[in-house]
């Protein structure tokens, strides 16, 4: 495995990038994962406006037809050229893990693999098995430090032929920072904000940017889990005001009912406690996340949890199907959700 730590990426995208087939793309930053997978995307040589070379899959598509990565892999395009899969919203399925293992024994030569996920704790399957191949690329997305936002910074407001005064620039760096599309989107809209202006100053900050580095999918799903409705719609209003796609909320609701769902089956096998179960199964989990977990637990049946997932499922489906109406589908799925834990 080549492992791209955030310093050697710029590197890797302009001299080696072109040269590999398979790219794992993960971390807690979702933004930072999304950008530089787009990024990845583009050096692979693949038309992404040409809807048969690029081909964009979620995971519950995958889940739905088990062989797809491997039937898309092997097949031919209708006007031949290279191709691209783009999978999203992985984790530790293990008929990816099969299928990324069998693709790694034998390279396609005209197909290259971007797959996306969330942030994979070492040890877990699909990180294993990336680090134990040889010819795929992990790439790490962790949220940006104090010298990647001061990069970012400069990169924006460079392209925009902004100047920023020393103050303004730490009162950024205390509001930036959670998610990598959320940093850049605020910075665009404070140099928008700024325009026809030499250099932005303190109050310029204050006056328009929202607290970025706050913005976290992890608490809408939480509110939802926890049937907060004043929460939810709180932590959905930070989200869409920062540009971040509302898909990733459902997508993360999905993933937490899964693993729900998984716990409740260890529950009943093995007639144990939730707080055992959690021990094993949710102690990956935030520490500030386990009690709303394990609440859920308890208050949610397994026929419940069933039911919920494959409603979110649906929903996700109906997304891809209607991606007009994708926001719509989405925050109307999460709040019926949300008011379900309440009535729990």
């Amino acid at each position: 495995m080549a492992e791209i730590k955030a310093h050697e990426f710029e590197g890797f995208l302009e001299r080696s990038a072109r040269n590999w087939r398979l790219f794992l793309v993960y971390g807690p930053d979702r933004g930072l994962v999304s950008e530089r997978a787009a990024l990845i995307a583009g050096k692979t040589g693949v038309s992404l406006d040409d809807p048969f070379s690029l081909i964009k899959l979620d995971i519950a598509d995958l889940q739905r037809d088990q062989g797809r990565l491997l039937n898309e892999a092997g097949s031919i395009g209708l006007f031949g050229g290279d191709k691209l899969i783009w999978i999203r919203g992985a984790s530790n399925e293990k008929y990816l893990v099969d299928s990324l293992q069998l693709l790694s024994d034998k390279v396609p030569e005209a197909t290259a693999v971007i797959i996306e996920a969330g942030d994979l704790k070492k040890g877990s399957l699909l990180r294993k098995t990336v680090e134990a191949a040889r010819n795929i690329v992990a790439i790490p997305c962790y949220a940006d430090d104090v010298r990647a936002l001061n990069s970012l910074i400069d990169s924006e407001l460079t392209a925009a032929g902004l100047g920023i005064t020393p103050a303004a620039r730490q009162a950024l760096l205390e509001l930036i920072g959670g998610d990598r599309i959320a940093s850049r989107n605020e910075l665009r809209k404070l140099a928008l904000y700024c325009r026809n202006k030499a250099t932005i100053e303190e109050h310029h900050v204050a006056e328009i940017i929202g607290d970025a580095s706050a913005i976290s999918i992890d608490d809408a799903v939480d509110a939802v889990l926890s049937g907060d409705t004043s929460s939810f719609l709180h932590a959905m209003q930070k989200i869409t005001s920062s540009k971040t796609a509302v898909f990733l909320v459902i997508q993360a609701c999905l993933k937490q009912f899964q693993l729900l769902d998984a716990m409740k089956i260890e529950m009943e096998e093995k007639r144990v406690p939730a707080a055992q179960v959690m021990q094993t199964l949710g102690r990956h989990l935030h520490f500030r996340r386990k009690p709303i977990i394990e609440q859920a637990l308890r208050t949610w049946s397994a026929e419940a949890v069933a039911r919920e997932s494959n409603r979110l499922q649906s929903a996700i489906l109906q997304t891809r199907k209607r991606a007009s109406l994708e926001d719509s589908i989405a925050l109307q799925t999460l709040l019926s959700t949300t008011l379900q834990s309440a009535r729990r």
